[in-house]
Order: structure tokens, then C-alpha cells, then sequence
């Protein structure tokens, strides 16, 4: 069995954004990993979480999962139970419900922040990942010279 810990967050909505994922396998940590995303809102991290984490269960081969999230919104917009009614989380939640399809045996489920610390923080380091540094004046050297 393969338990998944996803989250998404945003410094600001919008602002700077991150995904950040927690995969497990019998118990085992298998991977966990922070990712930066540009700007956007809350909810459009936390589909590319949870998005991102069910690629890597697919490259893990996996068939049987759990994915557990703390926003309540994407866990029941993409269980049916919610309409989707912003036309950019409506595409985000077509790509989740293809991924769960191929998966196979792929529940997701809502849990409270506090039971999703890992993926929190994680979401969290992908979104200060993000943050560019002022650009020098003209003539100064920059990261981007």
C-alpha cells in the first residue's frame, strides 16, 4: 500500500508558489520532494501537488493508493462531490481524475494541516525557493548577468 501526503501553498494569492509531496510505501519513506511553481493561487498549488505526486506514483509503478491532502476544496472537486467552477483548476482537475483513472485504485482523501506537517513544509520550502532576488541598477552584477 502507498500512502501519499500532498500539499500546494502560495506566499500571497497569488504569489510565489510551491508544491511539495510525501510519498510512503508500507510505512517506508520512498521520496519526498519541494518544488517551486511560479506564481498562483493556493488552490492551483495544491492540484500541482497532488498532480505531481500522482506522476511520480505512476513512474513508482504503483497501482493502489492513498492520497491524503489538507485542502478540502481539491479533495472533493476532484472526488465528484464539488463543482469545479474556475476554468484553470477545471483543466488541473481533469489532468488529477486522468492520472487517478490510469492509477486504478487511487483514493483521495482530506486531512487536517496538523496531520499533514511533512507535505506542508515542503509545499511551503518550494514556494520561498521561488523567490527571485532584487535586481541590481544597470551595470551591477546580478545572478542573471
Amino acid at each position: 500500500m502507498v500512502e501519499v501526503f500532498a500539499d500546494g501553498s502560495s506566499l500571497g494569492n497569488p504569489g510565489n508558489s510551491g508544491a511539495g509531496y510525501v510519498i510512503y510505501k508500507n510505512k517506508r519513506l520512498v521520496k519526498k520532494e519541494s518544488v517551486y511553481i511560479g506564481e498562483a493561487t493556493n488552490n492551483f498549488a495544491e492540484y500541482i501537488a497532488l498532480i505531481l505526486s500522482l506522476q511520480e506514483v505512476l513512474l513508482l509503478g504503483e497501482k493502489k493508493v492513498s492520497v491524503y491532502m489538507d485542502s478540502q476544496l481539491v479533495a472533493k472537486q476532484v472526488q465528484g462531490k464539488y463543482k469545479v467552477k474556475n476554468k484553470t483548476l477545471y483543466s488541473l482537475n481533469i489532468i488529477a481524475r486522468n492520472l487517478i483513472e490510469i492509477i486504478g485504485d487511487c483514493n483521495i482523501f482530506y486531512k487536517r494541516r496538523e496531520e499533514n506537517e511533512l507535505a506542508d513544509s515542503l509545499a511551503k520550502k518550494g514556494a520561498k525557493l521561488g523567490r527571485i532576488p532584487k535586481i541590481a541598477e544597470k551595470g551591477q552584477n546580478t545572478l542573471f548577468d
